[in-house]
């Protein structure tokens, strides 16, 4: 049993730059922007709980628990501070780890985060959760990318080897069907995400066939919102270059002040 949440590290910089992966997918995922970025950064891209090498990680499932233990890793690491990248599910763990641990997070980069908005198409993910073969992950992959993008075969093959890891699809089934319960997903309250004060970009595929870009909508006036036209959910694999220049770009700006309120404990996910 592994209770340790496995990470892969890359780069020589000394500003960190945290990278989630979302629903169903792995730490190799983030190969190509990891590569973009390993001349400036250090990237520490994570396995999150329940999924690849973190598979026995005890009770995943829940964000708020991927959160604290992505948080508890780099203090272990002895990084206080690092900037952070989610996408899809890994936007909400983002997202919840800056509202637990704020002073550590430097910046968020939410790519189609979840948890922005209830509507989640509920049988595409548990399609994806029971793919196995590589002809299933590919059709579950071009469903959720736009009609112009191509599949990266590498990213077929990294989900089919991390899908023959022993327990690995029934886990990932469980999950989806706890993540899209009554067909929705939980979400973060919109005053709870307006008492981030750090730097927030939030970017969002206009062809999303996942999650609705319209749950971009209304968000808090510090964060900055960019549509990305005819791209679908998965950002990462259809626009690595645009996504890396974004995280380029945020790793940049400076906090904003802090809001009068402070809401954090509202949220308990």
């Amino acid at each position: 049993m592994n209770h340790s949440i496995h990470a892969t590290v890359r780069g020589v910089g000394t500003r960190v730059v945290v990278l989630l992966h979302g629903f169903g997918g792995c730490a190799d995922l983030w190969d190509d922007i990891a590569g973009r970025l390993e001349d400036s950064f250090t990237t520490i891209a994570y396995d999150l709980p329940g999924h690849g090498r973190s598979i026995d990680f005890p009770n995943a499932g829940p964000a708020k628990l991927a959160a604290q233990a992505v948080l508890a890793d780099l203090a272990a690491r002895g990084i206080d501070r690092a900037h952070f990248v989610g996408h899809s599910m890994g936007g909400a763990v983002a997202t919840l780890a800056a509202l637990l641990q704020p002073d550590r997070v430097a910046s968020l980069t939410l790519l189609a985060p979840g948890g922005y908005g209830p509507e989640i198409n509920a049988p595409l993910l548990k399609r994806y959760a029971a793919a196995v073969s590589a002809d299933e992950i590919r059709a579950c992959l071009a469903e959720m990318s736009s009609p112009d993008s191509r599949v990266p075969e590498a990213a077929v093959r990294h989900l089919a080897e991390m899908r023959r890891r022993f327990g690995q699809t029934e886990k990932l089934i469980a999950l989806a069907a706890t993540m899209t319960a009554n067909g929705r997903q939980g979400t973060i309250p919109r005053e709870v995400m307006a008492t981030l004060a750090m730097p927030v970009m939030v970017v969002w595929g206009t062809d999303d066939a996942v999650l609705p870009y319209s749950h971009a909508d209304n968000l808090p006036a510090g964060f900055l919102v960019h549509h990305v036209l005819e791209v679908g959910h998965m950002l990462p694999e259809e626009m690595p270059d645009l996504v890396a220049d974004i995280i380029r770009r945020m790793t940049r700006r400076r906090r904003r002040p802090q809001p009068a309120c402070d809401e954090r404990e509202a949220f308990g996910r």
